[in-house]
């Protein structure tokens, strides 16, 4: 029997098959899934095979094959720095929720994620929420973040769950997705879901005010049917993502607006840092490219992985206020 899996809490997965009926199913033996040093073998939006065993009270699966994955999305494993923890799989759209201050979402933190998600093959689009709360000043920034990701061709919606702004127009990219809702704790993705589907009542804490970042409220990822015609998949609040293996050399081909000019560099190995003749560089002291946006290329390029784990905002916020004097 082949089925998807909806939600993961280590040893059991819940299994929907294609009937439509929930499954609880554990893995037979360990896998080794080729090329992949991960520590969760199977993640919510696989495709599995699994067989039924029915014991006297209960009917449970056994998990005995994986379907190849068209992509997946990973943070680093929290424990284990030299594997990693794939959070979802077989995804079409993920919305990366963006909030400007309540809690603070960096520039350097948006292309961290853009720069994993293009490796992976995922589109992204940019929701900033809370819009409803915003002063003149935060107001300012948003626009003017927003405006630097469409430059690039990145789609970008303005939302207030609160206030039921910009809801239906999101639900309409959704219809017939598997799509997945990111972004740090206490950007409001639970309170987003609800506002677009009341009866799931996924569960929502308040800022901490005393650090500005939000409490976790989701423990494992989870896939859930909608009514209007889509599915999401809900995780756990993320502090950090972690490149997971790439080169130096490739970086530069996730950001779209470098591969762009990256045939016009004097040198085809040009890192865009020192060498002379590059076109990168260029573009960037003619304002072509985003100060920001470079910026977070030579931290990714420097692998300041663990450095930005610890979720410094302040280096990068205050960059990003460069560009704009």
């Amino acid at each position: 029997m082949t089925g998807t899996v909806y939600k993961s809490t280590g040893s059991w997965y819940t299994v929907k098959s294609e009937k439509g009926d929930f499954i609880e199913c554990r893995m037979k033996g360990k896998f080794r899934i080729k090329g992949i040093k991960s520590t969760n073998p199977i993640a919510v939006g696989d495709v599995v095979d699994y067989e039924l065993e029915e014991s006297s009270d209960t009917v449970t699966g056994t998990i005995h094959n994986i379907h190849e994955r068209k992509n997946y999305i990973v943070r680093k494993s929290v424990n284990l720095s030299h594997q990693m923890h794939i959070i979802a799989s077989n995804i079409d759209c993920v919305f990366l929720l963006v909030t400007i201050n309540n809690p603070p979402t960096t520039f350097n933190f948006i292309d961290r994620f853009l720069v994993t998600a293009e490796a992976y093959g995922i589109e992204t689009i940019l929701i900033f929420n809370k819009i409803d709360t915003f002063d003149d000043d935060t107001l300012d920034e948003q626009l003017y973040m927003q405006h630097v990701y469409e430059q690039i061709g990145y789609k970008c919606l303005r939302v207030s769950s609160t206030e039921g702004k910009g809801v239906e127009e999101l639900k309409g990219m959704m219809i017939g997705k598997v799509t997945m809702f990111s972004g740090h704790s206490g950007v409001g993705k639970s309170t987003l879901v609800n506002a677009m589907e009341p009866s799931l009542h996924l569960k929502t804490k308040m800022i901490s005010t005393a650090s500005k970042q939000g409490q976790h409220t989701t423990t494992f990822a989870e896939m859930y049917d909608l009514s209007f015609g889509a599915r999401i998949i809900d995780t756990p609040g993320i502090k950090g993502f972690g490149i997971v293996d790439m080169e130096k050399e490739e970086v530069s081909g996730y950001f779209p607006e470098f591969f762009k000019l990256k045939d016009q560099c004097k040198f085809n190995n040009c890192l865009h840092k020192d060498e002379p003749h590059c076109a990168i560089k260029a573009a960037l002291e003619r304002d072509e490219i985003a100060w920001s946006r470079y910026n977070s290329y030579l931290k990714i390029l420097e692998g300041e992985d663990e450095h930005y784990r610890t979720d410094i905002h302040n280096d990068d916020r205050a960059a990003s206020d460069e560009t704009r004097k």
